[in-house]
C-alpha cells in the first residue's frame, strides 16, 4: 500500500528512505548503563523492517544528577560508547538511520546515594545555580561528542514530559527570576544553551510537549503566541527538527485551528517536524487519512510510532505490503517483551 509514508525525505541533511520514525521508549535493558548485543538486535530489527529513522530510548548524560536508574543506557565514554557503536553499526548495516536521545530526569531522579535531584526552582530537589546550569550544559555537550564518536546520525534533546529541560519550560516548575525564568522566551534559555552546545557535533532534534508524565493537562504555552516565543528561541539556538509529543496526534493544539502540535511547530518556525501520539495502536487505521493529509499539506514531515512497534517490529513492512490485518494490536504486556 504505497503512500506518502513510504516517500523519501531529506531532513536535517539526513536522506531518509521514508517518513517513518521509531519513537523513543525506555526499555531498561542496559545493565550498568551499557547497551548489549541484545539492544543492538532490538534496534536492528526495526531498521531492517523499514523504519527510516530510529530515535533511541532516553540515554542519560554523564552527571550524577541525571538519573538513579541502573539499567537505563548512558551516553558516556568507555563501555557505553563501545556498546552504542555496536548498535549504530547494526542499524546502518540494515539500511537505517539512528539518533540518540539525550536525557536528564530533573526532579524525577530519586535522591539516592546522597545525590539530590537538580531542578529549576527547588520543587522536588535542589534549585540549580547558574554555575550548575553550565555543568549540565557541558554534560549534554560531552554526551553529543560521545554519540558522534559512536556513529549516530543525529541527537535528540529530550525537553518534554516533565524532565529537567521541560521543567525549565513549564511555568509551574520554573519560578526563577534570573535570565532562565519569567517569560516564555526566558524559560527557554537553558534548553537553548544545551542546543548551542551540541549542535556542532550532529544534527539536533528537539522533543517537546505540553503534557507531563505526572500532569496530562499541563501546558508550557497557553497560546500559539507563547509557543512561538519558546520555539523561536530554540530554533535560533540551532534546533534542526522539532519532535512534538502529544498523547493523541489528531487533536488540535490550540482552539480555532485543526493544526496539531507538530503542525504549529512547523508553522511557527519553518523547521521540519515529527508528529507522534497514539499513532496506529491497533490494526484499525481510522486515523491514517489524518496522517496522510498532514503529510500532504506539509503540516508535518515525519511520523513517529511507539508502542505498536513493541509487538510489531515489522509494522512498516506490513504497511508497504498491504498486510496490516496481520498487525498485533498493542497490549500492555508488549512492554515486557524485547524482540
Amino acid at each position: 500500500m504505497p503512500t506518502l509514508l513510504d516517500s523519501p525525505a531529506v531532513v536535517a541533511g539526513l536522506e531518509l528512505p521514508n517518513r517513518l520514525v521509531m519513537a523513543p521508549m525506555t526499555r531498561f535493558r542496559s545493565p550498568g548503563g551499557v547497551p548489549t548485543g541484545e539492544v543492538a538486535d532490538y534496534y536492528r530489527r526495526r531498521a531492517e523492517n523499514g523504519i527510516g529513522l530510529i530515535i533511541t530510548e532516553g540515554t542519560l548524560v554523564g552527571h550524577p544528577t541525571a538519573s538513579h536508574e541502573t539499567t537505563v543506557p548512558r551516553m558516556t565514554a568507555g563501555a557505553a560508547e563501545t556498546g552504542w557503536r555496536q548498535v549504530t553499526d547494526a542499524v546502518h548495516a540494515a539500511g537505517g538511520h539512528i539518533a540518540a536521545q539525550l536525557w536528564h530526569l530533573g526532579s524525577e531522579r530519586r535522591p539516592v546515594d546522597g545525590v539530590e535531584a537538580w531542578t529549576p526552582s527547588g520543587a522536588g530537589g535542589h534549585a540549580m545555580t547558574t554555575a550548575e546550569i553550565d555543568v549540565i550544559v557541558e554534560a549534554f555537550a560531552e554526551a553529543a561528542r560521545v554519540a558522534a564518536r559512536a556513529g549516530f546520525d543525529a541527537v535528540e534533546i529530550h525537553a518534554a514530559h516533565g524532565y529537567l529541560l521541560d521543567e525549565f519550560l513549564w511555568p509551574e516548575t520554573n519560578h526563577r527570576t534570573d535570565a532562565f525564568g519569567g517569560s516564555p522566551a526566558r524559560r527557554a534559555a537553558f534548553p537553548a544553551e544545551v542546543i548551542r552546545a551540541v549542535r556542532g557535533e550532529l544534527p539536533v532534534i528537539v522533543r517537546f510537549s505540553q503534557f507531563k508524565e505526572r500532569d496530562h493537562g499541563a501546558r508550557i504555552a497557553s497560546s500559539a503566541g507563547e509557543l512561538e516565543q519558546i520555539l523561536t528561541v530554540l530554533a535560533d539556538a540551532g534546533a534542526d527538527v522539532f519532535h512534538a509529543s502529544q498523547r493523541r496526534f489528531w487533536e488540535p493544539a490550540f482552539p480555532g485551528s485543526p493544526r496539531n502540535l507538530a503542525g504549529w511547530a512547523h508553522e511557527l518556525t519553518g523547521r521540519p517536524t515529527i508528529t507522534v501520539g497514539s499513532v496506529a495502536l491497533t490494526r484499525d487505521v481510522t486515523q491514517m487519512s489524518r496522517l496522510l493529509a498532514g503529510l500532504a499539506h506539509g503540516e508535518f514531515d515525519l511520523v513517529a510510532l511507539g508502542r505498536i512497534l513493541l509487538g510489531n517490529p515489522d509494522w512498516a513492512r506490513l504497511l508497504t505490503e498491504n498486510r496490516l490485518a496481520e498487525v498485533r494490536d498493542f497490549e500492555k504486556s508488549h512492554e515486557d517483551t524485547y524482540h
